[in-house]
Parts: structure tokens; C-alpha cells; sequence
């Protein structure tokens, strides 16, 4: 499996080299113990050795690719200096993973979670490791994508395809009530993040508090709760291998919520790229031949059943509620707190992200 972690709606930042990341993590998966673990719980394997080798790392969490016998899984888990509640973020990811299974939504299936952050120095998960690509590979799209601009059209709705199954799962029988708050979604986003940023901000944001006060005023008149992934892009899907495009996986699951799952929505335009713009810089994937935002709204509504007339609020909104993030991560690398060099570059895509709110608050036509 090769999930990632937050991207920005700016080029991602410089890869570290496989010896670089095999030193940031060593002893990160006590192998022996893990064993061990898995025994007393009767998982499969039972008896086997076990090799695990690092697949990917970021922000927030690291993933594993554990092999015992005939069997392979993948193992997330928080990075060595773990964040407040990175902890508790990892029982309600595998909570929500459990809840998932039997329905439509491309997901890796749920095996097993240990909730003692002492036995291997953070709480963790297993799942199934899924066979397939992730956009963030590098190089470019993989054959046949990079050649055939239909198949690449399909990776596009097959992206939006992916929430517009996970809106439609009914998250109260699926055992989902108290997963979020839904009631009061909406009233609660500006002064929950702006809070957030508080107790992390040492410096000027231009364009948040423009944008905070539009979305204050604009909050949509029609709202259906739902389940949403909460940090949706190409970065945290795979793809199964070959055409035509379909999607293998959804991942990343730490900011999942039962909210509006139009934000999803909003969370995939508003680092679009359209075909009068440069498609080909500015972002982490080359989007030459994919389909317009337009395009994309209309697919998503009509497979969801749930309309898009106010995608400028949600847009607005993803935009700040991801500056907001990534500043909380920029803050750790400041303060020393960090130990993934690649926050680092948050610094500007942060003020970057609160500038284009801002511009969209000034120029959109919702009233």
C-alpha cells in the first residue's frame, strides 16, 4: 500500500531518498513484538516471521508493508515524536475502516488495531495491503495514463467517483453516530480552525480572516450529513494497475468525519486545474487531457445525488481549513517538533492557499 499524506495544492515537497527514510524510522516497528501481537490475536500468519520494510511517511503517520509467510499487510502508525491525539486519530481511522466494509467505497479492509501506545511507542493498524499505484509516485503518469488522454479522463472521474460512493453510505447504520458532530457542521468550521490556529500561530496569515468572514456569511442553505474523507485528492487514493482506470483504494483517513461530504467535493477543485491554465506546473500531478472542474461537478452530482451550486463556499472552506492544517505542521518544523523535513515546505503553500480563498471570497457570485 502506498497512501500519503496531506498534499498541498502546490508542487509537493522534495523527496527524501530510501536511506534517508529508512534511517528516520528505524525502530519504529519492533518486529519480534509485533509477532507476538499478532499471535495472541490469532491473525494470519501465525507462527511465521516477519519482515517489514518502510512504503511512505509524511506530516502525520508512517506506513509499513509487513510480510509474514503468504500473507501481506500494511501497518500505519504516528511518526516517532507523536502529535497531541495522533493517538486517538489512529483507533478512529481503523474505526471507521471497520465500519466501511461490505459497502461500495474502494477502501483497504480493516484486520486488526492495538490502543496501547505503549507497547511499540504509539497506537497502530493493520490492513490489507492493496495491490495498485498511487498518484504520487513520481514520474508521471504510468502507462497506459501517460499516453492516452481517455484513460487519463477516466483517472479524473474515477477520483470523484470515490466520494461520490462515500456519501451515499448510510454512517448511522453502520454504527457511526458519535464519529462526528454533524448538527451545527457548518456554524462550527470558521471559529473550530481559527481556534486551531491560535494555539499554533506565530505569524501573519494574509487573506484568513477575509476568508473566515466570508464563510461566516455564506454557510449553504441545504445541508445532508454524510461521511467525508476530509483530505481528498489524488494524494490519498491508489489505483489498480492497467486500464481502464479504476480506483483500488481510498486512503489517509485521519481527518474523516461524518460532516458535509460536499467539502470532499470542494477539496478536489480547488487546486483544479483547467485547460486555460498551465496544466503541467503548479501542482503534484500533470493534468493535461483530464476533464474540466465543470465536468467534474456535474459527475459528482449526478452519482451522488447531492447538488453543487455552492461549490464556491466549499472551496473557500477547503482552502482555509487546509491552510490551517498545514500551518500546524509548518509551526512543528519551526519549533523544532518535527522530525519529516518535508513540512517544511507547508511555509509557503500555507500563505499561498490563504491568498486563493481570499481572491475567491472577492470574485465569487454566491450571495
Amino acid at each position: 500500500m502506498a497512501g500519503r499524506e496531506a498534499a498541498a495544492a502546490e508542487p509537493r515537497p522534495g523527496a527524501t531518498t530510501a536511506e534517508e527514510d529508512a534511517e528516520r524510522t528505524k525502530g519504529l516497528i519492533d518486529e519480534a513484538l509485533l509477532a507476538r501481537w499478532m499471535d495472541e490475536r490469532d491473525l494470519p500468519g501465525s507462527g511465521e516471521r516477519i519482515e517489514t520494510s518502510f512504503i511512505t511517511g509524511g506530516a502525520s503517520n508512517e506506513l509499513f508493508d509487513v510480510r509474514r509467510g503468504a500473507h501481506r499487510m500494511a501497518l500505519r502508525r504516528p511518526p516517532r515524536i507523536v502529535p497531541d491525539g495522533r493517538n486517538e486519530t489512529m483507533l478512529r481511522e481503523y474505526r471507521l475502516l471497520a465500519a466501511l466494509a461490505d459497502t461500495d467505497v474502494p477502501h483497504a479492509r480493516a484486520v486488526a488495531v492495538c490502543d496501547d501506545p505503549e507497547l511499540m511507542g504509539g497506537c497502530f493498524y493493520l490492513m490489507e495491503y492493496v495491490d495498485g499505484w498511487s498518484p504520487m509516485g513520481g514520474g508521471g503518469w504510468p502507462a497506459p495514463f501517460d499516453s492516452d488522454a481517455e484513460g487519463r479522463r477516466g483517472l479524473a472521474f474515477q477520483l470523484v467517483d470515490g466520494i461520490a460512493k462515500l456519501s451515499r453510505v448510510d454512517w448511522e447504520a453502520k454504527s457511526l453516530a458519535g464519529f462526528g458532530r454533524p448538527d451545527g457542521f457548518h456554524e462550527r468550521q470558521v471559529d473550530r480552525w481559527m481556534s486551531h490556529l491560535a494555539a499554533v500561530q506565530f505569524r501573519e496569515i494574509p487573506g484568513l480572516e477575509v476568508a473566515a468572514d466570508w464563510l461566516r456569511s455564506h454557510q449553504p442553505r441545504h445541508y445532508k450529513p454524510g461521511i467525508m474523507h476530509g483530505d481528498y485528492q489524488f494524494a490519498n487514493v491508489m489505483y489498480r494497475h492497467g486500464a481502464p482506470a479504476r480506483l483500488a483504494a481510498i486512503v489517509d483517513w485521519e481527518m474523516a468525519t461524518v460532516g458535509d461530504p460536499l467539502l470532499d467535493l470542494g477539496w478536489v477543485i480547488q487546486g483544479w486545474l483547467d485547460a486555460d491554465e498551465d496544466r503541467t506546473t503548479g501542482s503534484y500531478v500533470d493534468y493535461s487531457d483530464m476533464p474540466s472542474r465543470a465536468e467534474l461537478l456535474d459527475y459528482y452530482s449526478a452519482e451522488s445525488g447531492r447538488p453543487t451550486d455552492d461549490i464556491d463556499y466549499y472551496v473557500i472552506l477547503a482552502r482555509f481549513k487546509l491552510a490551517v492544517v498545514l500551518e500546524a505542521g509548518y509551526a512543528r518544523v519551526v519549533k523544532g517538533q518535527a522530525d519529516n523535513p518535508k513540512m517544511e515546505a507547508f511555509g509557503a503553500v500555507v500563505l499561498s492557499l490563504a491568498e486563493k480563498a481570499a481572491d475567491l471570497a472577492g470574485t465569487s457570485t454566491l450571495r
